[in-house]
């Protein structure tokens, strides 16, 4: 093993994660062509409707039943941070908000004290196929801030921060900063009540596009930061000496000089980094507490508001066809894209 390298790990489902993120997925579906409902126009038998992550076919319905995705389900606790590189998400969520995005938004979501939500996938396309890939990271939230008010907010893609940078051989490398920067690069502003709030706590989410046989050196963060790299699409990468395949994590020393060194083919990554926040983690499902005593709490809690209800008509509520990108906040605020 290198210097600046701690681990090398295989990606699975869902992929490792270090203090302060506490989750990541990574779904990439090949849709096929979408009927008037806008789920798939192909038979569904041999699935287990409700419950396929069987990728059959090269895509799953995952929770969904007529549409792929995720109905109506309760979170508390953390943030999710929800990056859609090719096709669309339909939200909508228990405090009123909604909003259909993806093929380059970023959507970042505080659960807070508690929020319902559904991620539904509608392939729009009738004609063709709906090519799906999305990455949704959970971010935790430190104790004083598990029960803060819901929220969510949205970095379109006309406005995502690009680093564009070229090696000593004139070969080109992109960074799309969702949180983070890089020299004077700034990516999205997360809410004050996120870990990702105190700059000191250099929370970096980014995703790197690396030209055929280019290099890159990865900037450098403080002693005691976590950082994961996920080599999800490419052909070959070579990290301080070490040669790392495909579809695989690499959990680095922050602190010191890596270098990025591509292959032959173009290469894409994901970087998350961060402080730890040293707490006490207890998980039950879609609920993070510092404690079990807190999960009972979050359960009862649920079972006994819903977390301010449901006040669409389904479970798996998606937006009209002719609607485009857009999001509404449980304020009334409506933004179009």
């Amino acid at each position: 093993m290198s210097k600046s390298i701690i681990d090398v790990k295989v990606l699975g489902f869902p992929w490792p994660t270090k203090d302060p993120f506490l989750f990541c997925a990574h779904h990439a579906d090949a849709y096929p062509a979408g009927n008037d409902e806008m789920g798939p126009a192909v038979s569904l038998e041999g699935r287990n409707i409700g419950s396929d992550f069987s990728g059959k076919d090269g895509w799953s319905m995952y929770h969904g039943a007529t549409v792929p995705g995720f109905p109506a389900h309760p979170h508390r606790g953390f943030e999710t941070v929800t990056i859609v590189r090719s096709g669309l998400v339909d939200h909508s969520d228990s405090m009123g908000g909604a909003g259909r995005f993806g093929n380059g938004d970023v959507q970042w979501m505080t659960a807070g004290k508690g929020v319902q939500h559904a991620e539904m996938f509608p392939l729009l396309n009738n004609e063709k196929d709906n090519p799906f890939e999305l990455f949704q990271i959970w971010l935790n939230l430190p104790k004083a801030g598990k029960l803060v008010e819901p929220y969510y907010g949205m970095l379109w893609s006309e406005d995502l921060p690009i680093y564009h940078t070229k090696d000593n051989q004139g070969k080109e490398v992109a960074v799309a900063i969702i949180t983070g920067n890089i020299n004077d690069l700034e990516g999205y502003t997360p809410p004050s009540d996120s870990w990702a709030a105190e700059k000191n706590n250099e929370i970096a989410i980014w995703t790197i596009k690396l030209s055929p046989g280019s290099s890159w050196d990865l900037p450098q963060a403080s002693p005691g930061i976590n950082r994961m790299l996920y080599f999800f699409k490419g052909d070959t990468l070579n990290i301080d000496g070490q040669e790392i395949p495909p579809y695989h994590a690499i959990e680095l020393h922050a602190d010191q000089k890596v270098r990025l060194e591509n292959g032959s083919g173009e290469a894409h990554l994901l970087m998350l980094q961060g402080r730890p926040i040293n707490e006490p983690v207890a998980q039950y499902g879609p609920f993070v507490m510092n404690t079990q005593e807190e999960i009972q709490q979050a359960i009862q809690d649920y079972q006994q508001t819903q977390f301010g209800g449901w006040p669409w008509p389904v479970a798996d509520y998606v937006h009209p066809r002719e609607k485009g990108r857009f999001a509404k906040y449980p304020d009334g605020r409506e933004e179009t894209r």
